[in-house]
């Protein structure tokens, strides 16, 4: 602090245009201790802060490089943080400048760096495609090389992973990067790898009910608060409670959770984070979900929305949004609930998030499936449906068998009542409830096939039968449909005689 102090005071004295690089060099180590406001105040000789761009006409090439790229990075740090609209926008345009020109000067860790920062970005906004476009750019660009940049390009393209529900794709990423990592001297990189891989584990752990990843996740989740702790980074901190919190919560241990999470809402405002304080909101809604309690999971939900409204970081307001409207279902507010369901779809569609959109239709379906029409029922699945067709969490497939299997029940009931869609049925001649019974099965477990990759346990298990029950149906109504399914491997015979 008093180095940052004393240097600050020297330039804004005398802010002559060839110090702007050792300015630009501790706005950057500020940057990694989590004071982006310290690092915006550094950059004031030649920036008047967020939503304005630097004065770069006086610099030199090399200069104005770099001060567009620290000030870019700010921004989108800054403008997350404090929710202003627009900020990513701005942001995204500082550092696609700074890497045009670190382009042209042939500086490859530097066009990585900004390269990086601008995935970042386009991260926050759930434009996943762009982001891991642009980090493919990154790892080719560097290759066999083990430099800080690499690790943040690898680091980033996990949570990318993550972000699109591609579990298997992350987890893969973090155990070829963990050497790298352990090498590194960076605590706050370090800690950043180990408080997202905490979070990927949790999920599978959660979907695959493997206590060994939630195990893990917690002492991966503890090693990152110690690099947190060294690097002196308390906004991290914060969001390393808020997750161990959520993580208290799916373990049904709600005391210790509102504890964390009331920690991690403590340690982001004291440092004005108030995108990361929405963040422990949403959290603290689900974990009240968890626990029964749903008023006060809507209160807290309808906080995280208001909060995340007033910036640009669409992706996440689609997930507060479908967190409030499973909230208003549960205290019964149906018109609401499906209100708000419908705009977190069309939200995280716009942000370019397709699994937010999947994950908000099939919570329409399973929270007000009871309260439909048909025909909405039908569109909700195939929504979620085609935008959960790239995700790789089992849980999701589950869930969306099992909504498969209560739009199939409704339209069961529709047609033996006579009504389908709403309107009156006409039963023609040729029409039986078997022959379509038997059809919309065959279709279901055909997409099963197909997503499991011919394996009859997956299929079995997101359909929510069992692997000998599948089997039968296949070999009795539909073995039209064998020709999907993996080879049957013959069983070995027992070593073991038995006498």
């Amino acid at each position: 602090m008093n180095l940052r102090t004393s240097v600050f005071e020297r330039e804004a004295e005398n802010p002559v245009l060839d110090n702007v690089l050792p300015l630009c060099e501790l706005a950057k180590g500020l940057e990694e201790a989590g004071e982006f406001e310290l690092a915006e105040e550094t950059l004031r000789p030649f920036w008047e802060g967020l939503s304005y761009r630097p004065n770069i006409s006086s610099l030199g090439e090399e200069a104005k490089a770099e001060l567009l790229l620290r000030t870019g990075t700010i921004t989108g740090w800054l403008g997350s943080a404090k929710q202003i609209p627009g900020s990513q926008e701005l942001a995204k345009d500082l550092i696609s400048e700074s890497a045009t020109l670190f382009e042209t000067f042939g500086q490859i860790e530097k066009l990585a760096e900004a390269r990086v920062n601008l995935a970042v970005c386009y991260w926050r906004e759930g434009g996943l495609d762009e982001a891991r476009v642009t980090l493919s750019l990154v790892l080719d660009g560097l290759k066999e090389s083990r430099s800080e940049q690499k690790l943040r390009a690898l680091l980033t393209s996990a949570i990318v992973e993550t972000a699109a529900t591609r579990d298997r794709s992350a987890l893969l990423i973090y155990k070829e990067a963990a050497p790298l990592f352990d090498s590194s001297s960076n605590h706050s990189l370090k800690g950043r790898y180990h408080t997202s891989y905490a979070t990927l584990l949790r999920s599978l752990g959660s979907s695959e009910n493997r206590e060994d990843y939630i195990d893990k996740a917690l002492l991966e989740y503890t090693a990152a608060s110690y690099h947190f702790e060294q690097a002196g980074h308390k906004r991290f901190q914060g969001r390393v409670e808020n997750n161990v919190g959520f993580l208290f919560a799916t373990l049904g241990r709600f005391t210790e959770a509102q504890e964390h999470l009331g920690r991690a809402r403590a340690l982001l405002l004291s440092v004005g984070d108030q995108g990361g304080a929405a963040g422990v909101e949403d959290s603290r809604a689900q974990a009240f979900l968890l626990e029964g309690k749903c008023d006060l999971a809507e209160r807290a939900a309808r906080s995280a929305v208001r909060s995340l409204q007033k910036g640009g970081e669409q992706a996440r307001l689609a997930e507060a949004l479908t967190t409030h409207g499973k909230a208003l279902a549960r205290v019964n507010q149906l018109p609401r609930a499906r209100a708000t369901l419908d705009q977190a779809i069309e939200t995280a569609q716009n942000a370019g998030h397709p699994d937010g959109g999947g994950i908000a239709a099939v919570t329409a379906i399973e929270e007000l499936s009871a309260h439909l029409p048909i025909n909405a029922l039908q569109q909700y699945y195939l929504t979620a449906e085609g935008l959960l067709s790239q995700s790789q969490d089992r849980s999701l497939k589950t869930r969306l068998g099992e909504c498969a299997r209560r739009v199939l029940a409704a339209e069961f009931a529709s047609i033996k009542s006579g009504t389908a869609s709403g309107v009156p049925v006409s039963m023609s001649p040729g029409f039986s409830l078997d022959a379509e019974v038997l059809r919309y099965e065959g279709s279901l477990i055909r997409k099963a096939l197909e997503d499991s990759r011919g394996s009859v346990t997956r299929a079995a298990r997101l359909l929510g039968v069992t692997h000998q029950g599948l089997a039968f149906i296949l070999n009795g109504r539909h073995n039209d449909l064998l020709s999907i399914r993996t080879p049957v491997k013959k069983r070995r015979r027992s070593i073991i005689r038995h006498h």
